[in-house]
């Protein structure tokens, strides 16, 4: 069921768990065919071997992987032009300039540092990763794959990025995956 497997040669990859590519497509189509997305700009929160961004590159998405792991990036640039499918993706952190995680008690939490606005807050900054076309408010689909101690932090950074009626699929397991549409953005609400 996998593209990769997570295994080059005869050495493990860095912090890499694959996902099953049956049930993330299936999740993407879902969201699609029910038109649950208000557009078709999709980002991959770790995208490792980038299979979930492929898979929505296939699906007709614009569609961007965020990996901190080089490795990972050159594995999933190398599948993408193999397989002749139009994904990006971007050797950077998840977590956009201006936000920090920390470990905390019970796993990583996400703070705002005290110089950064949000775009409209006496700033004409916009959220962006470095490399994308897109800025993070033009984003309409985000999937993440959260190791345990992640999970809090990228519902908190959805939550704090994405703009309103924005999609997290958020992959727990095969059993538990899980969509959430953000309904209310707080920081256009003044």
């Amino acid at each position: 069921h996998y593209l990769f497997c997570g295994i080059q040669g005869n050495r493990r990859l860095p912090r890499f768990v694959p996902s099953e590519a049956d049930l993330v497509f299936a999740a993407i189509d879902i969201v699609t065919q029910h038109n649950l997305p208000p557009g078709r700009v999709f980002c991959e929160w770790g995208s490792g071997f980038g299979t979930g961004t492929c898979l929505a590159a296939l699906l007709g998405y614009e569609a961007y992987g965020i990996e901190i792991e080089p490795e990972l990036v050159d594995i999933a640039r190398d599948m993408a032009r193999d397989l002749d499918i139009p994904a990006e993706f971007l050797c950077t952190s998840y977590i956009p300039e201006g936000f920090e995680s920390y470990s905390g008690v019970g796993g990583e939490d996400l703070v705002r540092s005290r110089t950064f606005t949000y775009p409209g807050e006496d700033s004409d900054l916009e959220l962006r990763y470095d490399g994308m076309d897109v800025d993070i408010a033009g984003i309409d689909l985000f999937f993440a794959y959260p190791w345990p101690e992640e999970q809090e932090l990228m519902q908190k950074l959805f939550d704090a990025v994405a703009a309103e009626d924005a999609i997290l699929i958020a992959y727990h397991s095969a059993k538990e995956i899980c969509v959430y549409r953000k309904l209310f953005d707080a920081r256009t609400a003044f």
